[in-house]
């Protein structure tokens, strides 16, 4: 919400509609702004606009991607390890970042959308039980999915569960423990709410909710207001999520852009390549890469390589991936491909313009070949092109999309896949290894190894333990989930910060206050002082 003094839903500026008969993507424009509200609740479509909605805020809340992933032991800024930095760097954290007020605003803008769902249903005029059942269960996930992530980051936050209609300010911190009461109250009734197997491709469906409350169960089973059977109803309920979403085969086929609505995904974001239905687009395609195009045969606007959105991967996690594990080929690109001829022809299109060994290559063999060799432990050091170079992510490449500027929609067309049970048994294997059981912990770290194509793939019950299950959602979901919260739910982040991240180690300055981010403060001005700050 803009802030929660002022945030109220204007029913005459929606204008997102779900459609009836496509199954491709639910989110079409209408113009409603001749209608009054009378006129827009007189028939089941508005509902159905509503819920939309919702979806439609769940794409910007899931689009910035600061606060879940800079500041980790595998994300850090891209800039030469020099200065400060109070996101990645936990020095001189603001209350006036904008990553924490886009995080706090999105999340809250996500409430406010479900929460008018809910207040308004009974305004309805012949809206059938069915579709307000389904309709109130879509929004409580997504209520539920916004307040996991304040609460995580934030800690205690305000619990608004009504529409706001008018301005008010007297808002006061609920308890964490409270906000995860209403968190899993609102999981409950989703799951009764929508439907084992949606007819629309990308609605949310009982598996979607299933997962997500085993992350919050499982979140939840290490507070010390933990559930006694949190542990155990996590992996319960993974382990039924993973039945109907069985793994894809094997890793590239996964990540294959013409294979994107598989068995293996649990929940996605759709946007495609229509203008009216797609927004801003996803933006996945632009993470983690370097300024490439000052090297020899490479084009400054590539339709391929696209523009970096900042952040670089450290490199810790490239040393994760064994030989053999095919997830490494998948995820990032160590050989970049010249899309033109270089100045001086030495490197011709189709070429390798710039190459990244897996092992240290020597002065000799570097200078033998005309292309960029930019070695293991170089990735940070200038080498007369560029500051930081390293191997670029691909894993959500989207070839022909327009290269963007900062500021610019990005406009990819990729599904955004938010819940995938490659996650599910990650998720299964932490909480059977917290409630003692690391023998089925380790069959699901196994099968996960088995489909990368590890040649030793096989784990142990003895060698589970919770840097081993960190390394492989490292390894498997780098850039689809919040590394941040799972390193704050482990009781890694500063251990693993500071071993891993060589901006933040550089300053080492990150401390246990910063397991909560600074709350906005023009949130707590507008409240008067009745919000009040985190030590930061």
């Amino acid at each position: 919400m803009k802030t929660l003094k002022i945030y109220r839903i204007v029913i005459l500026a929606i204008s997102f509609l779900v459609g009836t008969t496509s199954c491709d993507n639910f989110l079409e424009e209408e113009n409603r702004e001749s209608l009054t509200d009378a006129t827009f609740l007189g028939d089941q479509g508005a509902f159905e606009a509503l819920v939309a909605n919702i979806y439609n805020k769940m794409r910007t809340a899931t689009t910035y991607y600061d606060v879940d992933e800079l500041g980790t032991d595998i994300v850090t800024r891209g800039s030469a390890i020099v200065g400060t930095d109070e996101l990645n760097d936990y020095v001189n954290m603001s209350t006036s970042n904008y990553a924490f007020l886009s995080s706090w605003q999105d999340h809250y803008n996500l409430i406010a959308a479900a929460n008018v769902v809910m207040s308004r249903a009974d305004d309805i005029a012949d809206l059938t039980a069915a579709a307000k059942i389904t309709g109130i269960g879509q929004a409580k996930f997504f209520r539920a999915y916004g307040y996991f992530h304040l609460v995580e980051h934030f800690g205690g936050v305000p619990l608004v569960l009504e529409e706001i209609t008018t301005a008010q300010t007297n808002f006061t911190r609920n308890t964490e423990e409270e906000v995860y009461t209403q968190i899993i109250a609102d999981l409950d009734e989703a799951l009764d709410g929508v439907d084992e197997t949606p007819a629309q491709y990308g609605r949310v469906s009982k598996d979607a909710v299933r997962h997500l409350k085993a992350l919050v169960l499982l979140t939840r089973g290490y507070k010390s207001f933990a559930g006694s059977t949190d542990f155990a109803d996590a992996a319960a309920l993974a382990e039924t999520v993973l039945a109907n979403h069985p793994l894809e085969a094997d890793f590239g086929t996964l990540t294959d852009i013409n294979n994107q609505r598989n068995d293996e995904v649990i929940f996605a974001l759709l946007y495609g390549s229509n203008t009216v239905s797609q927004g801003k687009g996803n933006n996945r395609h632009q993470k983690y890469k370097f300024i490439y195009y000052t090297y020899p045969g490479m084009k400054p606007a590539s339709s391929l390589y696209q523009k970096g959105l900042g952040p670089a991967l450290t490199p810790f996690y490239y040393s994760l991936f064994e030989d053999g594990d095919e997830r490494a080929d998948a995820t990032f690109r160590r050989v970049i491909y010249a899309e033109q001829n270089s100045a001086d022809a030495t490197i011709l299109a189709g070429d390798t313009a710039i190459y990244f060994p897996t092992v240290a290559w020597d002065q000799a063999a570097i200078d033998a070949v005309p292309y960029a060799v930019i070695n293991p432990g170089t990735y940070f050091t200038n080498d007369g092109v560029t500051d930081v170079h390293y191997p670029m992510f691909k894993k959500f490449d989207n070839p022909g999309v327009a290269y963007t500027n900062e500021g610019i929609d990005p406009l990819g067309t990729r599904d955004a896949v938010i819940f995938r049970s490659g996650d599910t048994k990650l998720i299964a294997a932490e909480a059977y290894l917290a409630n003692g059981n690391t023998a089925s912990a380790a069959t699901h770290l196994t099968e996960l190894r088995t489909r990368a194509g590890i040649p030793s793939s096989t784990v142990n019950a003895s060698d589970v333990d919770l840097d081993l299950i960190l390394d492989e959602r490292a390894r498997e979901l780098a850039g689809e989930v919040s590394r941040w919260m799972d390193l704050k739910r482990t009781s890694k982040l500063i251990e693993r910060v500071l071993a891993h991240n060589p901006h933040a180690a550089l300053n080492n300055a990150i401390k246990p206050k910063h397991l909560y981010r600074p709350i906005p403060q023009n949130e707590i001005d507008q409240t008067h002082g009745s919000l009040t700050q985190n030590d930061y």
